[in-house]
């Protein structure tokens, strides 16, 4: 039925566009808006596509979108972004909630949502094995590295990925699982970027320096920013663990990639605030990003879980990462 909509739209506008008298066909940018108006149309995005791997004994799951018109030649970038324990890939794909799916139809590149560790058989309440954190994909010691290394070597044999622009990104748990892959797939990942997830790795130690971005809110009532769990995680504190403080996880970052101690403010506009530190080795960069409020959300989001805080628009975490991923691959 939408199809048929389409087609009688197109109709309609090319029967008006016919018979618009020639006073009307020789104004200046006419034409050029109609056309413009339909090649919108016809470049609306897909919906990212289901795909299936086996790792490690077990079928993975993840969801790939590739732009309408996207040069299939290549070479183009690659974000994975990791969905919040709990959650599943399809709910990161949801623009209303992080964005990723229009950042990248307007930039260009090839966005994926891999779907963590689930017992059920839709991948629901899954999870991340991010170290110390969480839920049965820390306890059964799923190989969730693997899995990520896994994924990127699958879409790579389906489009022209660009080696030196592959970043990875997450919210809360999947932050988390972000960190850790900074850690154990520095080979790989050029940058990545947590959102509300601090470091839980349990140990570190990076093959080369690596770009790193945090996002946090003071108030985040899950990973509270001073450390610890708040109220607002897990109902069974079995599942998560005594998380990292903000200030501690970005201390650790300074001291793998051997940053100056000192920072430079980035960003600073009411209600959130932006640092780098400089001159870390490689000319890899750390840098931090606060917001006073939105709780543990994304930044920017129109839509957030029922029952919790609007999400800060203070800063759009979306665009902020993406710059920041940009930049470091120059």
């Amino acid at each position: 039925m939408r199809r048929r909509w389409r087609w009688l739209l197109l109709i309609v506008v090319f029967g008006w566009v016919s018979g618009a008298s020639a006073q009307d066909a020789e104004r200046p940018g006419l034409r050029e808006r109609i056309r413009e108006r339909l090649e919108q149309r016809r470049a609306e995005p897909a919906e990212p596509l289901a795909h299936t791997l086996a790792h490690d004994g077990l079928q993975r799951q993840y969801l790939m979108y590739i732009p309408p018109g996207l040069d299939p030649r290549g070479p183009v970038p690659l974000v994975l972004a990791f969905h919040g324990g709990g959650g599943n890939a399809g709910l990161m794909a949801d623009d209303a909630r992080y964005g990723w799916v229009g950042k990248a139809r307007r930039e260009g590149f090839v966005v994926v949502f891999p779907n963590g560790f689930s017992r059920l058989p839709g991948g629901n309440f899954a999870t991340w094995n991010a170290g110390a954190c969480c839920g049965d994909a820390r306890d059964r010691k799923v190989d969730d590295v693997g899995f990520a290394r896994a994924v990127v070597a699958d879409v790579r044999r389906r489009v022209a990925i660009d080696p030196a622009r592959i970043f990875a990104t997450g919210m809360s748990n999947g932050g988390m699982l972000s960190h850790r892959l900074a850690c154990d797939a520095a080979d790989l990942f050029r940058a990545v970027a947590s959102v509300a997830g601090t470091d839980a790795t349990l140990q570190c130690s990076p093959s080369r320096p690596i770009s790193v971005l945090h996002i946090h809110a003071r108030d985040d009532d899950h990973v509270l920013f001073g450390g610890g769990a708040g109220q607002g995680a897990f109902r069974d504190a079995s599942k998560v663990t005594d998380f990292v403080s903000v200030p501690e996880t970005i201390a650790r970052w300074v001291k793998r990639d051997q940053c100056a101690p000192a920072v430079q403010r980035t960003f600073d506009a009411p209600g959130a605030h932006c640092e780098a530190h400089p001159g870390c080795r490689d000319g890899v960069s750390v840098q931090l990003c606060v917001t006073e409020t939105g709780g543990h959300s994304w930044p920017g989001a129109d839509t957030v879980r029922r029952g919790k805080a609007p999400a800060s628009q203070a800063l759009d975490a979306t665009d902020v990462i993406w710059r920041f991923f940009r930049d470091s691959a120059r």
